[in-house]
């Protein structure tokens, strides 16, 4: 939204929730006023912020500081209203949901390679094409139901219609990589993005390995790795992820959080400035600690998923913030089997 109306003349005001204010914005803002918009947000960086959209909008080209779809998302959809074409140059391939979606709606969009980046490109000004668009299912919330059957003894899961696109599956690689017994069934094309429903089995007992995950991965999973840490945990022998400076500003200090999850609960973690190592205990995972959210509804439903698995369950302090992404996220534990109480 910031985006969307950086290139568009009159004031909007934006805030958030606890754990969205607290998420540094000076990296979406500072392209954005190269647009000629301006924003006014606290301490420079923090919502509660007010945008002024620019008046005369110029094309920009623009390079990521740091790999992120949904800055990159947010100068594209600025350039939509700006005459002549943007662009965005990324050196790390991110999610490109959007860069689809303008393209079915009709919106002129180019990508190419140039000397080993990625630069993408909108025209403004263009016609978009009212169209019946079909959104397929979120990944990162698919992998909490697929991770439940990993970790659990005798189970079986099919997820339907999940986004299968390939900058969106680096759990799923790293998945099978363990060893999991993980497959895509029935794959299709919908709307520019590859679809397929999902299938995890676990046999009488979980026999996953550890995995050395590589840094350049993380951009097409940097929101699964609250859950993936908890399967490390269920695996047999170390664990070892690298390139994850991103998750120390999302809606918590992410890689904190998962550190103090799983020590809450028996699991042997450390973490470095972008790195986590996990110990596994080969399904049994003690379990029986309360895990601090922090207001984040990744940990949240993370912690959850633990429970499930381990010997004597896991409870955690709010669950309020889960709504954020996946508001049936109880209701579907629940009918999977899941003893979900309250108190």
């Amino acid at each position: 939204m910031l985006g969307v109306l950086a290139t568009h003349p009159f004031t909007s005001s934006f805030t958030g929730d606890e754990s969205l204010n607290r998420r540094p914005m000076d990296r979406v803002i500072k392209p954005l006023q190269e647009f000629g918009a301006e924003a006014d947000a606290r301490e420079g960086k923090y919502f509660p912020l007010t945008l002024s959209g620019a008046i005369d909008p110029i094309p920009i080209r623009h390079r990521l500081e740091v790999p992120s779809a949904q800055v990159k998302s947010a100068v594209l959809l600025a350039g939509l209203n700006a005459p002549g074409k943007t662009t965005v140059i990324e050196s790390v391939p991110t999610r490109d949901h959007t860069e689809r979606m303008l393209k079915s709606f009709g919106a002129e969009i180019s990508v190419r390679d140039v000397d080993g980046a990625c630069e993408i490109s909108v025209a403004g000004q263009g016609e978009l094409e009212a169209i019946e668009f079909e959104v397929s299912g979120d990944p990162s919330s698919t992998a909490f139901l697929i991770a439940s059957a990993l970790i659990v003894p005798n189970s079986e899961i099919v997820v339907e219609n999940v986004c299968v696109n390939t900058r969106r599956t680096g759990l799923f690689t790293t998945l099978k990589e363990m060893g999991a017994d993980l497959e895509f069934l029935n794959e299709r094309e919908a709307c520019g993005e590859t679809v397929a429903d999902v299938r995890a089995r676990c046999g009488d007992a979980v026999s996953l390995q550890g995995v050395a995950v590589p840094a350049e991965r993380a951009a097409s999973m940097i929101d699964e790795y609250p859950i993936l840490s908890v399967v490390c945990s269920f695996a047999n022998g170390e664990s070892r992820m690298e390139g994850l400076g991103e998750l120390r500003v999302k809606e918590s200090d992410r890689l904190e959080a998962i550190i103090s999850m799983l020590r809450s609960n028996g699991v042997h973690a450390e973490g470095g400035a972008d790195s986590l190592v996990i110990e596994g205990c080969d399904g049994n995972v003690k379990g029986g600690g309360t895990v601090a959210a922090c207001g984040d509804h990744r940990i949240a439903m993370s912690a959850l998923v633990m429970g499930l698995g381990s010997r004597t369950g896991v409870g955690i302090d709010d669950g309020a913030m889960i709504a954020t992404s996946f508001p049936n996220f109880l209701d579907c534990i629940a009918s999977m089997g899941g003893d979900i109480r309250n108190g």
